[in-house]
């Protein structure tokens, strides 16, 4: 899935029936605003096609936030603008923008920006996440224990895989709040601990893995406490 973040309507509209047409899944979204709705609804994409000159929010704070977040900071992100100036290029490039599109461009140029970034940051990996008897397959969107799958909702798969690909480090709860949530509301971080208790719940001994960091928060260990 390809998320289209464009305000100029007929513009958006042709990019997505090419991606479309092309083979490509396409969300399109007219501002920021939009963009950071559908990346609730839907999975993370494989690739963002972001404007920087939108009408709430610019795509350089739109890219700053999905580098900071874990969930996002490894989508790849293509940038457009209809300035003719090196410094955004240079400003998105180096805020980690894996590729540059100057206005107008063609769109079998966009297409094959697009499979370029894709095949360089996708390739032929597996993407799974294992640990001990615990494996996430980020294609599938699937996670077993033992090789049998354990069925978890979307906010328990995406706190799961966070600490996973983060072994060792200590989360606080306000940092999953963010991260998995992308939600900094004060008072709520009840929410972690009782999805943390059901997640542990369902991965049986392997959710032992799951260390509370009393008065901080949680972590993910190499060993399954007994």
């Amino acid at each position: 899935m390809i998320f289209c973040v464009e305000d100029d309507d007929s513009i958006r509209e042709l990019m997505t029936y090419t991606l479309n047409a092309s083979g490509f899944k396409t969300v399109g979204c007219e501002n920021a605003a939009a963009f950071w709705s559908a990346l609730k609804k839907e999975e993370n994409p494989q690739l963002v096609l972001l404007d920087i000159m939108l009408p709430d929010e610019d795509g350089i704070s739109i890219l700053k936030k999905l580098r900071s977040y874990a969930l996002t900071a490894d989508i790849p992100v293509i940038m457009a603008t209809a300035k003719g100036t090196e410094y955004d290029k240079v400003i998105g490039l180096d805020l980690g923008a894996d590729d540059y599109l100057a206005k107008p461009f063609g769109m079998m140029e966009m297409v094959s920006r697009v499979k370029a970034v894709l095949r360089r940051t996708h390739g032929n990996v597996e993407r799974k996440i294992s640990i001990g008897k615990l494996e996430i397959d980020e294609k599938k969107h699937n996670v077993t224990v033992s090789g049998k799958k354990v069925n978890l909702t979307l906010k328990e798969y995406e706190l799961l895989r966070l600490l996973m690909k983060n072994p060792g480090r200590v989360f606080t709860r306000d940092e999953l709040l963010l991260s998995v949530w992308e939600s900094d509301y004060s008072g709520e971080t009840r929410t972690v601990d009782v999805h943390v208790g059901t997640l542990r719940a369902k991965l049986g001994k392997e959710g032992s893995r799951i260390e509370t960091v009393r008065g901080v928060g949680y972590r993910m260990s190499d060993a399954v406490k007994v």
